[in-house]
């Protein structure tokens, strides 16, 4: 009898492990309420992207103290109507990099390309100073593996416009009407490079994009002839932008697009077409009562355009996007 119940016991433990591990690995639903749009996690440096009729954030997950950063993971959202989100499994980690140090999963950005979907990010590597990795994966939710074993940016390929040792980070991705693909970073400097069709290997010497005030979170965007370049300028940052007919500028500067996002001292953004409108997804640190500048959370805006082609200033809101 001891046996039997000792058998049972370990089914038991079995199957609420497999359980467990189960729920761990499933796609997590929630909803929205207004702004921050995700509040079980904290969240930061979103990037936005459409695929196939779906909008997908992807962002960085702040944990620990509140007192320095701590982003163990990156992390990926979904939603067709912004109220019904989907949370998917853990699709990539600072540890999926060999070369990079733990828990430095800072601002990366996802793009499509050949059916393929690389992911750029920013961390820290294990040599010292910032770096730009690439990961790859045959799905928008993942999982991804570095598709290099190696950096794709680092700090010694940047020394020309600053000493520091943290300017090679933020990195956005950008393919052109006639298929070329760049690669803008920077903290300080605003870096620019081609991309190979490969997408992971540079194709052109490293350049700079001359804008006012710039400290780091470079985005590309298009609407109608007009590219935008919006950045975090200052600190506390507040998000400006700049205007071209050509990718590679020149750029003039247009001024504030955002003001600096509540209770955090970084502002990070990202802009993307959806179904007819223009969203503007950014962080803040509002969720009560341990909400920072570590310990983030990614919301949602309008974006509006003058008939000049300017962009007007984004209007923060508690509410956020009405639900398709």
């Amino acid at each position: 009898m001891r046996k039997v119940y000792q058998l049972c016991m370990l089914i038991a433990i079995v199957m609420w492990s497999c359980s467990a591990h189960a729920q761990f690995d499933s796609v997590y639903q929630f909803e929205a309420t207004g702004n921050p749009v995700i509040t079980h996690k904290y969240t930061a440096d979103p990037a936005a992207f459409v695929h196939n009729d779906v909008f997908y954030v992807y962002a960085g997950q702040d944990t620990g103290d509140g007192k320095w950063y701590n982003m163990p993971n990156w992390l990926v959202f979904s939603t067709q109507d912004f109220k019904t989100w989907k949370e998917y499994p853990v699709p990539m980690k600072t540890g999926d990099f060999k070369w990079a140090k733990d828990h430095s999963s800072w601002a990366a950005q996802v793009i499509e390309r050949n059916g393929k979907f690389y992911w750029y990010v920013s961390t820290e590597h294990q040599t010292g100073g910032k770096a730009i990795g690439v990961a790859v994966s045959d799905s928008p939710t993942g999982p991804f593996v570095d598709a290099r074993s190696s950096a794709l940016v680092t700090n010694d390929m940047t020394k020309d416009c600053t000493s520091i040792s943290w300017d090679d980070i933020d990195p956005t991705v950008w393919i052109d009407d006639d298929g070329q693909a760049y690669l803008i970073w920077g903290n300080t400097c605003c870096y620019y490079a081609k991309l190979k069709d490969n997408m992971i290997e540079l194709d052109s010497e490293i350049k700079t994009f001359n804008l006012p005030d710039f400290t780091e979170a470079p985005w590309i965007h298009k609407h109608g002839d007009w590219y935008y370049l919006s950045y975090a300028a200052w600190f506390p940052e507040k998000i400006c932008y700049a205007m071209s007919k050509s990718i590679e500028g020149p750029w003039e500067y247009k001024g504030i697009l955002n003001e600096v996002a509540g209770n955090s001292n970084t502002n990070h953004q990202s802009i993307v077409e959806y179904k007819g409108n223009w969203y503007f997804v950014y962080h803040n640190g509002s969720i009560p009562t341990a909400g920072g500048s570590y310990l983030r959370s990614v919301c949602i805006d309008r974006l509006y355009y003058n008939p000049d082609g300017t962009l007007k200033r984004v209007q923060m809101t508690t509410e956020g996007v009405v639900p398709q």
